[in-house]
């Protein structure tokens, strides 16, 4: 089992940066490759991005493509997520999720998520 705790979200306007972190624990980290997913309000979860085992290869979504940043430190366990511009379209509880494969059709394991909030 892998447990992953997503922080760092939070209320910002529009503009704005943040980073998410996402912390995994209980099987060797590098083991697994990472992904950050988000649902908006009455909306289907979506993909984000992705990260490879060593961090050597990155995904995006075309819609978030040169404002989010998708980042690992193996010696902390930790992927993180930098988003910056922010939009109100951002809004949605940001998820963080684990797999052995790249890109699988559905991730292995989730976080509980963090909420992130635009105003404009």
């Amino acid at each position: 089992q892998v447990q992953l705790v997503e922080s760092g979200g939070g209320m910002v306007q529009a503009g704005g940066s943040l980073r998410l972190s996402c912390a995994a624990s209980g099987r060797t980290f590098s083991n697994y490759a990472m992904g950050w997913f988000r649902q908006a309000p009455g909306k289907e979860r979506e993909f984000v991005a992705a990260i490879s085992w060593s961090g050597g290869r990155t995904f995006y979504a075309d819609s978030v493509k040169g404002r989010f940043t998708i980042s690992r430190d193996n010696a902390k366990n930790t992927v993180y997520l930098q988003i910056n511009s922010l939009k109100p379209e951002d809004t949605a509880v940001y998820y963080c999720a684990a797999d052995h494969s790249w890109l699988p059709t559905e991730y292995d394991y989730w976080g509980q998520g963090t909420q992130v909030t635009v105003s404009s």
